[in-house]
């Protein structure tokens, strides 16, 4: 009741303190042709900007709605993560990277990055939705972001990974990152199913339109960050085939595994988004387009497999929840992708017969090596941290219900001014 608005609120109060003190915008340019310039960064960057906007808010959202009682807060706290930990990296970049003078200025492209650190909370939260409190995931958030943008650094700049889509840096760092923190904080064994685990069709309904909209917008996610022109038209072309590859090759291998060739529906969300979650890493290399679509098909059909297969074997043997299954839709296909960057690397020094080639795959080897020891390491003491009972985590038994943490009306109803303390204890039960 007390500690979450007063976590937010300190928040809030010291980041209004920090913005007045250090941060500013760039003055504007007097030349006219710097002028033109910074105008045609933001026409060409913002349209993409808006698509991972709009990815993050309402397609990862809607995603997060298949648990049928769990819908209001899956939204609401996918919608708080990602303001929260996009105004936290926001300060630790400008401390660590972007602090001249005593000021930090601020444009649309430092924005763009602090927006990629809180995509990689949004993902690691689905190891352990519904299970949690929203005081335990800021706290989760907080811990994740600083170790994302130093993992970021290293991997990208110290190694010089080539990873334009973030298969490396973003979605292998934030699946192992949740899985160590699901790990630690639920030590204690696997958990029985909940009785409100199970999704309904309505809520698989709205799940499978987050998962459209993902997949329309997906390849902005991607492109982003390219170089304008080939690179970044490569990019679009290649992610358009590996998710359309995927998507095909998604309904295919669930109808084969489902009993009377029927649909999975959890495999048709996560699956047909496995094609655009592997290209990342090599969406702006000079591939043919059957390597897109191969590699679209393949991810697919390492997600799907990895829902029937893997995760039981990995919940048997060691008591590991996932609730979401991003190790299916983000950890696979991720380790995929970067197996198939070092290739194509490889590919191109007997094309050039250069040296450089041959050390730039063992750079996306170490690259990948870094991202999961260092994610999974952090993972866990992360978890171990939110098992403070001071961090309000619910009981087992209120788990996965939106009425723990929303009023709704006809509660409201119920608990009218003339209710008794016992009356409201009762409902408040129910």
């Amino acid at each position: 009741r007390c500690l979450l608005p007063l976590f937010l609120g300190l928040f809030q109060g010291a980041l209004l303190l920090f913005f007045a003190l250090f941060v500013t915008y760039d003055e504007p340019s007097v030349q006219a042709e710097d002028a033109n310039l910074v105008a045609n960064q933001v026409y060409s960057t913002f349209p993409f900007f808006q698509d991972i906007q709009v990815m993050l808010v309402v397609g990862l959202g809607l995603l997060l709605t298949f648990l049928p009682r769990y819908g209001l807060s899956a939204l609401t706290h996918n919608f708080l993560l990602l303001n929260y930990s996009m105004q936290w990296a926001l300060v630790l970049q400008g401390f660590i990277h972007h602090f001249q003078h005593g000021q930090v200025h601020l444009d649309l492209h430092k924005l763009l990055i602090s927006e990629f650190a809180a995509v990689t909370v949004l993902i690691s939260v689905g190891t352990i939705l519904g299970r949690t409190s929203p005081c335990q995931l800021l706290v989760m958030a907080s811990c994740e972001v600083p170790v994302y943008l130093a993992s970021e650094w290293v991997i990208v700049n110290c190694l010089g990974v080539l990873d334009v889509g973030g298969t490396i840096t973003i979605h292998v760092f934030s699946c192992y990152f949740g899985l160590g923190v699901s790990k630690a904080l639920f030590w204690a064994g696997q958990k029985p199913l909940h009785p409100k685990e199970t999704p309904t069709p309505r809520s698989d309904l709205m799940s499978l339109v987050g998962m459209l909209i993902l997949w329309v917008f997906w390849p902005s996610f991607v492109a982003v960050l390219c170089q304008p022109g080939d690179a970044q038209h490569r990019a679009i072309l290649n992610t358009l085939l590996a998710m359309s590859a995927s998507a095909v090759t998604t309904v295919v291998a669930s109808s084969l595994l489902e009993r009377d060739g029927k649909l999975s529906p959890g495999h048709l969300q996560n699956g047909s988004l496995a094609g655009g979650v592997a290209i990342g890493a090599v969406a702006d290399m000079a591939l043919p387009p059957v390597a897109a679509l191969a590699l679209g098909s393949l991810s697919a059909m390492a997600c799907v497999l990895g829902f029937r297969f893997l995760t039981p074997l990995l919940g048997r043997k060691f008591a590991l929840q996932d609730q979401c299954g991003i190790h299916n839709l983000h950890g696979l296909p991720g380790i995929l992708g970067a197996a198939a960057s070092a290739v194509a690397v490889l590919v191109a020094s007997k094309d050039t017969s250069g040296s450089h080639f041959s050390q730039q795959a063992l750079c996306q080897a170490a690259g990948l090596a870094v991202a999961i020891g260092v994610s999974l390491v952090a993972g866990l003491l992360t978890g171990a941290a939110l098992r403070l009972p001071c961090l309000a985590r619910p009981p087992e038994r209120l788990c996965f219900d939106d009425s723990l943490y929303f009023k709704f009306q006809d509660q409201a109803k119920s608990l009218g001014p003339g209710s008794t303390t016992e009356e409201r204890a009762l409902v408040l039960k129910e």
